[in-house]
């Protein structure tokens, strides 16, 4: 995605003051952010006291990462893997998530043009098999054990399309059919080391569009994903810009009587594909969310100010505030990949910008860049080797907004590695009580009906009123003090040893409890 493979450049583009220029501004000489008790949920998850015989309202957090398959940020981690050790790390991600406290995994399904899945639009892709247009030997199908293996767990997952990119630098191998660079080479432009989808020709658009209805139709995914790269970034040679090499596409569209000058053409051009996409995914899966992760500085006019670097409006052609105003998107991702106190992006500013510009109320679910956390504590902080604290001040700081309802962890290699103990610290601090995705309200689906709960030894049983949920919402009375617990809808049976009052509530795709149903279990 992002992270400029990441960050190559970035520096320049930013006028000095981006993710790579400069130094990074001061690190609070303070203890690390304080956590919760488990019971005791931050103000951003929406519980309350509980009562002695009622459970407090659900913990309300998105809580989710991208998993990188482009150039093997993520996975797979090398070219070559057979299936089965595919498989065997894509369950070591998906458990690793459930235990840590995640409750959502985007994956790159759609790195350039390319598949990690079987489809007749594109081709598979090399970052899976080795080779591009190579089908897995024998056959899989990684997206779908993806979902299953996820939603067995009580996890989200999310599909990440890149909308335009044609070819990555890192790929290594020749393309092949049906990608769209040989299909429609015309539509398509060479622009550094890349190859990319011209947004300016309308079949190009078309192909994006056709991509994502196709896995909509055959794939339960929670959410449809894009990233920042709309217009590519510029590429730079001998200290200047070069131009992006739409001419063509720009002159058909004037000839034809376009009146919009070149810029506003190109961010014409993003905002079809965004509206596309809306429509899109309301008709194909109506309660799958759509989701953008968008450069973290908005437009230059719309700044707080005190806040500068690159402009994505300018340069990207993204008219991120716009797509925000009109709801085009059901919840918005902006990388803030900046500290605390940083001069020029400081990531408290970039938060509040952002939470003020949320006219809609839609779902504000800012990146974190966890992968700058350093390799451990012997690794000197810098400019791109955070202390693991640095993430969980952001994190403890998201929560005094409400607003913002969650974050986005760039991305599972940091976590996995548990570089700095950041997992470990989030697993047993901020995420040490599970939470519920925030509810999608304006999605329109109805509440699912409450459970019925059964006795059965020292478990409690827990029965579907009607079809089957996306998840329960378990709620234990231990000792006095209520704790809080998600489990997949296959999870029939509860363990309620030590409780004497157990409380479960149904929970849909979109995050809409149940009446709960409470079951005593002992005097």
């Amino acid at each position: 995605m992002r992270r400029r493979a990441c960050l190559r450049g970035l520096a320049a583009l930013a006028g000095g003051a981006g993710l790579a220029a400069a130094a990074p501004g001061p690190l609070r000489a303070q203890a690390p952010a304080q956590v919760p008790e488990p019971g005791s949920a931050p103000s951003s998850t929406g519980a309350a006291a509980a009562s002695p015989d009622q459970p407090p309202p659900e913990p309300r957090e998105f809580r989710g990462a991208w998993v990188a398959s482009v150039a093997h940020i993520d996975w797979p981690s090398r070219p070559g893997l057979t299936p089965e050790a595919q498989r065997a790390e894509a369950l070591a991600i998906v458990e690793r998530a459930r235990t840590l406290g995640l409750n959502a995994l985007i994956l790159q399904v759609r790195p350039a043009g390319d598949a990690l899945y079987p489809s007749a639009l594109e081709p598979w892709s090399e970052y899976l098999t080795g080779q591009q247009g190579r089908a897995p030997d024998p056959p899989w199908d990684p997206l779908a054990f993806w979902i299953a293996e996820a939603h067995r767990r009580g996890l989200e997952l999310h599909a990440w399309f890149n909308p335009y990119r044609a070819r990555h630098a890192s790929a290594r191998t020749p393309l092949a059919a049906p990608h769209f660079a040989l299909r429609a080479p015309g539509a398509v432009r060479r622009y550094g080391e890349q190859l990319w989808m011209d947004p300016g020709e309308p079949a190009a658009q078309a192909h994006t569009l056709a991509v994502i209805a196709d896995v909509l139709r055959r794939y339960a995914v929670d959410g449809v994903h894009v990233d920042d790269y709309f217009y590519p970034y510029p590429v730079m040679s001998g200290g200047s810009e070069q131009p992006f090499p739409d001419e063509a596409s720009y002159a058909r569209y004037a000839a034809a009587g376009g009146l919009l000058g070149r810029e506003d053409w190109r961010r014409a051009n993003v905002d079809a594909l965004v509206q596309g996409l809306h429509r899109t995914v309301r008709a194909l899966r109506p309660l799958a969310r759509l989701g953008i992760s968008p450069f973290g500085l908005g437009r230059p006019d719309r700044r707080p100010p005190g806040i500068a670097g690159f402009s994505q409006y300018d340069k990207l052609y993204a008219d991120v505030e716009r797509w925000f105003d009109e709801g085009w998107l059901d919840y918005l991702a902006p990388q803030l990949y900046w500290p605390i106190g940083r001069a020029g992006q400081d990531f408290a500013l970039l938060l509040d910008g952002w939470i003020a510009g949320n006219r809609r109320q839609r779902h504000l679910w800012p990146g974190l860049f966890t992968s700058s956390v350093r390799a451990s504590a012997a690794e000197p902080a810098g400019a791109r080797a955070w202390p693991a604290r640095e993430l969980l001040d952001q994190i403890a700081l998201l929560r005094t907004r409400p607003a913002a309802s969650g974050h986005i962890h760039f991305s599972m290699a940091a976590l996995m590695q548990d570089r700095d103990r950041i997992a470990t610290l989030l697993q047993f601090g901020p995420y040490a009580q599970a939470a519920l995705p925030p509810a999608t309200p304006w999605l329109g689906e109805a509440a699912p009906p409450a459970p019925r709960l059964a006795l059965q030894g020292a478990r409690v049983r827990v029965r579907a009123a009607d079809a089957a949920p996306a998840r329960w919402a378990v709620w234990r009375r231990v000792a006095g003090a209520w704790q809080f617990a998600v489990a997949a809808p296959e999870e029939a049976l509860q363990d309620a040893a030590g409780a004497d009052l157990v409380a479960v509530a149904a929970v849909s795709g979109t995050g809409l409890a149940s009446e709960r149903r409470m079951i005593r279990v002992a005097p």
